[in-house]
């Protein structure tokens, strides 16, 4: 079975037909002002993208998130919640019928959390920002289940990044996700940095 690509921080119609075009499985819409990835016309971004795209947000309430996840027709949701919000998170998503994306930094002494999917990513601490930061992390604290590997990914490293995993975190590791190493300027995407990441991703095999 093929490693999942997610192409994340899309921002236009184009930009998302692009992504499905050369392959990738899923597709990140980024909901959040201060990211120069957020994506202002969601409505416009996602159509056709359907069950295979994840809303992407940082919030304190995951019914926000759920609820424009479905107004906008997407499957997926990966919200940026704080500690206490995670722990109901997974039931809240499949009850309205969503998987859950579940971000999970670097870092040590986090409360293990049900999920339908883990989002390995470097540290907020590390970066100032949730996600897309182009930066790697050391690798230390991975999830306790599932995920997909994030944090400075593109066509070029994702390769050692999964070969730098130990046995344990490669046959927990489903795909690789990837966001501002793929643009050819902020919020749009470049075309043959997506091919090569996500033909990359799925001759991968583990």
């Amino acid at each position: 079975m093929s490693l999942i690509a997610k192409v994340c921080g899309i921002t236009s119609a184009d930009d998302a037909r692009m992504a499905l075009a050369a392959g990738a499985d899923l597709v990140g819409f980024v909901r959040h002002l201060p990211s120069p990835r957020h994506c202002e016309d969601l409505e416009s971004a996602s159509v056709g993208v359907g069950m295979r795209g994840v809303l992407v947000s940082v919030t304190d309430c995951i019914d926000t998130a759920i609820d424009e996840a479905i107004g906008y027709g997407l499957g997926w949701i990966q919200p940026y919640l704080p500690a206490g919000e995670r722990t109901h998170a997974l039931a809240r998503a499949h009850a309205a019928g969503l998987k859950l994306l579940l971000p999970w930094p670097d870092s040590p002494d986090q409360e293990p959390v049900a999920t339908d999917l883990y989002l390995w990513e470097t540290a907020p601490s590390q970066t100032g920002v949730h996600g897309g930061s182009g930066q790697p992390h050391a690798g230390k604290f991975p999830p306790p289940g599932p995920f997909l590997l994030a944090g400075g990914l593109d066509g070029d490293t994702v390769r050692a990044r999964m070969d730098a995993l130990t046995h344990d975190q490669l046959r927990r590791c489903l795909g690789a996700d990837a966001a501002s190493r793929l643009e050819a300027s902020p919020g749009r995407k470049s075309t043959p940095k997506v091919q090569h990441f996500t033909s990359t991703v799925h001759a991968i095999q583990v």
